[in-house]
């Protein structure tokens, strides 16, 4: 009889696209290499292992993209995107990428995406390739002005750092008039993230309604969240479908205070010791759930505490998804969240 490793390995191989297990299992692979039992992280080996792609001002089918250090003291660097115009057919031109970033509003309105990437607060990066390419995907499908942000990562940079450059790139664009929009010029502006970003996003939302910032709404896939009662789909799914449990507690132990437990509210936000949002006036959100994650039951608890605090959100539970489906477009999964999401951002922007 075959062993429960190579049964877990053979369900996962039903459950997705040849595709998609080649890459999330090749992660699985590296985390595990990187990862080490007293805590610390082969940071050198990470950045060697991780598939880059540069910035490019060229457009490629559409978008174009530059690298941008925005705050000198954390060297806090972000990757934005925008549409290019199709070349000039008389003169085969193309308008130049960076000649309106000090330019006024536009009084046409446009969605700015920040994004914040996966990998568990400590694996990838901006210039991560399947994270640049989910991005250009995203300026493609809802003509946004995408800012992925480079976020500190741990174990080297525990809680808050990654929610403080979150809450920095929100500033900054707040500051960047070429960023806002409409006949009343203002930043129309979403946050979304996947795994560890959703997390971000959401922390870095509750900070900007406790500010009285306008958010146009969040966009949360397979978030990151935690606490210490073990869920249902948690038990079930353990070890079944790339992730296991002790590889998330390895990174809430990497991410969290020193001493702290996972019922800290940055794991667990609507647990015993979260934050009420029940007099905020916190924005909407899109909370797109793969099925086959483990940590699925706590991202649904996420979205009813949500309807629970009195705010709109919409669930997209995708049963027989695993994590990553949305990084690859192979299976129908991934073209009707798209379409959710454009949906999401073009009704709220």
């Amino acid at each position: 009889m075959a062993g429960s490793n190579e049964v877990n390995a053979n369900e996962c191989k039903m459950a997705v696209p040849l595709h998609t297990w080649v890459l999330i299992s090749n992660f699985k692979v590296a985390y595990n290499m990187l990862r080490r039992p007293d805590g610390t992280f082969d940071r050198s080996l990470a950045e060697f292992l991780d598939r880059k792609i540069p910035a490019n001002a060229s457009p490629v089918n559409g978008v174009a993209s530059f690298d941008l250090i925005i705050d000198r003291t954390t060297n806090l660097l972000v990757r934005i995107y925008r549409p290019v115009p199709n070349p000039n057919p008389e003169t085969a031109s193309i308008p130049s990428f960076l000649e309106d970033l000090s330019g006024p509003a536009s009084p046409d309105p446009f969605p700015v995406i920040i994004f914040f990437h996966g990998g568990s607060f400590a694996h990838s990066s901006s210039n991560t390739t399947i994270y640049d390419a989910l991005c250009r995907r995203f300026v493609s499908l809802c003509g946004a002005v995408v800012i992925s942000v480079n976020y500190r990562r741990a174990p080297e940079h525990r809680h808050p750092c990654a929610y403080d450059d979150g809450w920095t790139t929100l500033k900054w664009a707040l500051t960047q008039s070429w960023l806002h929009s409409g006949d009343t010029p203002r930043l129309r502006v979403f946050l979304s993230g996947d795994s560890s970003g959703g997390n971000i996003a959401h922390h870095v939302a509750v900070r900007a309604a406790e500010s009285g910032i306008d958010i146009a709404g969040n966009i949360l896939l397979n978030a990151m969240f935690g606490g210490i009662a073990r869920t249902e789909s948690e038990r079930r799914l353990d070890g079944k479908y790339f992730v296991t449990l002790q590889d998330r507690d390895w990174y809430w132990k990497a991410y969290l205070p020193e001493e702290a437990d996972r019922d800290h509210p940055a794991c667990n936000p609507f647990g015993p010791n979260g934050t009420p949002l029940d007099s905020l006036s916190f924005t909407k959100s899109l909370v797109i759930v793969s099925g086959l994650d483990l940590t699925s039951d706590r991202q649904v608890a996420y979205a009813d505490w949500l309807k629970k605090s009195g705010h709109e959100v919409k669930l997209v539970y995708r049963e027989q998804a695993t994590v990553g489906f949305y990084l690859l477009p192979n299976t129908n999964h991934y073209y009707e969240v798209m379409e959710e999401i454009k949906s999401f951002v073009s009704s709220n922007c």
